[in-house]
């Protein structure tokens, strides 16, 4: 098997060990004396609902409504599926989690609420607080983004101007029994930053989110600012924090991460003879900055086997107000490529959820010809990554990765083969 299939394999390895239909079975509650609401937000949003449907009771109550991105539905039966803007809200995002608001607070002490929560969510379940505007909402996010924010980052900001995250469905729910499956997408895997946490209490506050906001010079709409500035002066009107009684029958569970991707590749690596060696599964800073380290690790190694190095998390790009196509995967690979040079290593790095930023790839894959090959067709590998255009040198080099929408998220899978011949 070529490097090219082997880093291929591994990635598909990788995304099947978070498939939802394999995993939300085992983790589905009893069912209640009630009835059972659905209700949730994220790109496996609707594997999820599927799941659920094909292992719960026919002959138990069932009802709810989960909000995926565009093109990551699924047909359902008994829980409605909503398809949605990502990165940045839009109204039926808006709709759906006000609608989601409304049949919680219908639900009572005998009841279930189950909260199907994955990456993405934040932004697919973004109904903007009173006072702010769905696009004061896109506007800072949109800036956030560009600005090279971690997404802890914006999440600080968004639990604070939108009605549904930082423990509000939880607190909509009226007393009756909480359950969240949670997909998790961001380093460490803590439920209040995952989906900017529906049904999690939130430790941070309305002051942390405008220091967030100016720390990134992000300019601020007149609803935002008046917004936080009132939250900030009045901590009794912040989100709910640990302790809350809210919380009480509320249980958080992390079903899914990257830990558990990153060891299944590894798996697959050591199946095929080769050690495979996990360096973390949180990495995270500069996508370039990520990119020299790794390829400086690469040309430390003195095997003499071929060795694959495992890597997960979620980097960040800074971009320029002029800039071209291409996702934070796409962008470490090309500053790897310069790094490495003519090392005898290939690499694949993806996002698990099959959409690498805003474009129509995962990511792609890097060789040791890569940039022989880019000179070959008159391609500057530094002037494509000056530019941010990551997408148009990998296409032109045809070494994309597209995969079409996973429907579940573990955020980035990155893998260096070292291969030599």
């Amino acid at each position: 098997m070529s490097p090219r299939e082997l880093l291929l394999e591994s990635f598909r390895a990788a995304v099947a060990a978070a498939d939802p239909g394999r995993i939300v079975p085992a983790h589905l509650p009893s069912r209640p004396r009630g009835r059972t609401l659905v209700v949730g937000g994220g790109k496996a949003a609707a594997s999820m609902a599927a799941a659920v449907e094909a292992h719960w009771p026919a002959d138990a109550p069932l009802s709810g409504l989960v909000v995926t991105r565009y093109q990551h539905g699924l047909p359902t039966r008994r829980i409605e599926v909503v398809e949605a803007s990502h990165p940045l809200p839009d109204g039926r995002g808006e709709m759906a989690s006000l609608r989601m608001l409304e049949m919680a607070a219908g639900l009572g002490p005998d009841d279930l609420l189950l909260a199907l929560i994955s990456g993405g969510g934040s932004s697919l379940l973004a109904a903007p607080v009173e006072g702010v505007s769905l696009k004061e909402l896109r506007q800072v996010t949109k800036a956030l983004l560009a600005g090279g924010a971690t997404i802890h980052d914006i999440n600080t900001v968004r639990k604070h101007l939108t009605r549904l995250s930082a423990g509000r469905l939880a607190q909509a729910r009226n007393g009756a029994q909480g359950l969240a499956l949670i997909v998790s997408d961001v380093v460490g895997d803590d439920p209040t930053h995952i989906a900017s946490g529906p049904c999690a209490p939130d430790p941070t506050t309305c002051a942390d989110a405008l220091d967030r906001l100016e720390h990134f010079r992000i300019p601020l709409p007149a609803g935002v600012r008046r917004h936080l500035e009132a939250c900030a002066a009045s901590p009794l009107a912040d989100t709910p924090k640990p302790g809350d009684r809210c919380f009480l029958r509320m249980e958080n569970r992390v079903i899914a991460s990257a830990r558990g991707s990153l060891a299944a590749a590894g798996r697959y690596f050591e199946q095929q003879g080769i050690p495979a060696v996990v360096l973390s599964d949180s990495v995270s800073g500069d996508a370039q900055a990520v990119a020299r380290q790794h390829a400086a690790l690469v040309r430390a190694q003195r095997t003499r086997q071929p060795l694959a190095l495992i890597s997960g998390g979620e980097t960040t790009v800074t971009l320029r107000p002029q800039h071209g196509r291409g996702g934070r995967n796409a962008e470490y690979l090309l500053a790897l490529a310069l790094a490495l040079g003519d090392a005898p290593a290939w690499a694949i790095a993806c996002d698990t959820d099959g959409i690498d930023g805003s474009e129509d790839n995962a990511g792609a894959i890097v060789s040791p010809d890569t940039l022989v090959r880019a000179r070959a067709r008159g391609l500057d590998a530094a002037d494509f990554l000056d530019a941010h255009d990551s997408h148009g040198f990998f296409s032109a080099l045809d070494d994309l990765v597209v995969t079409g929408p996973t429907r579940t998220n573990v955020n980035d899978y990155r893998a260096l083969l070292v291969w030599l011949d």
